[in-house]
């Protein structure tokens, strides 16, 4: 009995990120070879090159963020000042953000400050606003219910309020990054207890302070054109 042979033959083409490998095989002599084509692809060690990448940016972004936590914080704090820092802040359960935006519901205008002060025995946020018609106007606000206190209008005693506040429209002019934005933004680095436009500076920003809950202080600037936070490096 005649015996059949059967003879495979296997050509591969190797590619970069792939590639495919024809398989022929023949069975006897009468036989038609039968053809399979099989698609070989590297999209598994692709992807693990990615989720490396991705991990190294991860990474990176996590190590640039402690540096720039680091450059924020004060440390010349002594252990009294944070004390009272954390108690401040534990206080203020109004936030800089919604301070400042029930001050503009209750006089309508820019926000150029907002500071957690001390009113005798009393924490009041205090908000400074300026009009449309350039009068400057101060609200409190209690930082624990979030109702106005009060609200007077500022006394031009030094005779520069003019000169200032053409300093300030200036500064403003094109920003289109708030003092509640400002205070939304830096309010992922720590509970925020001031915000205050820094008219003077070329880089047009506000100033943000926040505490920890250690009552460690930190200042920030967040840009008025695109609201990045950053380490305030101004006094180093």
């Amino acid at each position: 009995m005649k015996r059949n042979i059967v003879i495979a033959t296997i050509t591969a083409v190797a590619l970069i990120g792939g590639g495919t490998a024809t398989a022929i095989a023949v069975a006897g002599d009468d036989e038609a070879p039968a053809k399979k084509t099989v698609s070989v692809s590297n999209d598994d060690r692709d992807n693990d090159r990615d989720d490396a990448s991705n991990s190294d940016d991860t990474a990176q972004e996590r190590a640039e963020d402690r540096a720039e936590d680091q450059d924020a914080r004060d440390t010349d704090q002594d252990a009294e000042d944070k004390a009272e820092n954390a108690a401040e802040a534990k206080a203020g359960q109004v936030t800089a953000a919604d301070a400042i935006t029930t001050a503009l519901k209750h006089k309508a205008g820019t926000a150029v400050s907002a500071d957690l002060d001390d009113e005798g025995t009393n924490l009041v946020w205090d908000v400074d606003v300026l009009t449309g018609g350039d009068k400057w106007f101060s609200v409190q606000v209690d930082p624990r219910t979030g109702k106005v206190l009060g609200s007077h209008a500022d006394r031009d005693d030094d005779g520069d309020d003019a000169a200032e506040t053409r300093q300030i429209r200036a500064a403003l002019k094109g920003g289109s990054v708030t003092a509640a934005e400002a205070a939304e933004a830096a309010a992922a680095k720590g509970t925020v207890t001031s915000v205050d436009l820094d008219e003077e500076s070329t880089d047009r920003a506000w100033e943000v302070d926040t505490t920890a809950a250690d009552g460690t202080g930190s200042d920030w600037r967040v840009a008025l054109d695109s609201g990045k936070v950053t380490a305030d490096r101004t006094e180093d």
